[in-house]
């Protein structure tokens, strides 16, 4: 896995919102946790970017969803996302705090 971990932390995507206001945004930390994810350093995935594994799990279930179209595949898809987006603001302001 070290392998591959260098080659994804040489094209990671800088924040162009934090080199413009000098502050972290709501995605800021993203792109590491899913190389730490990667790198089976879960703990520290987790508190880089909290809503990793729920983000992790909407996109398989979307993935599901499209394949097999579950009967409630939605439902359970749009709370996902409210669950994501309540992780994810609740995480930027506790950082900007």
């Amino acid at each position: 896995m070290r392998l591959i971990v260098p080659q994804l932390d040489d094209y990671m995507l800088p924040c162009m919102w934090k080199k413009t206001f000098n502050v972290e945004c709501m995605g800021c930390g993203i792109q590491r946790s899913f190389s730490l994810v990667i790198q089976g350093k879960f703990t520290e995935a987790f508190f880089m970017y909290p809503a990793i594994y729920t983000l992790m799990l909407m996109v398989l279930i979307l993935v599901l969803h499209i394949k097999f179209q579950f009967k409630n595949g939605h439902k359970i898809l749009l709370g996902l996302f409210i669950l994501n987006i309540v992780i994810i603001v609740v995480n930027y302001i506790t950082k900007i705090t």
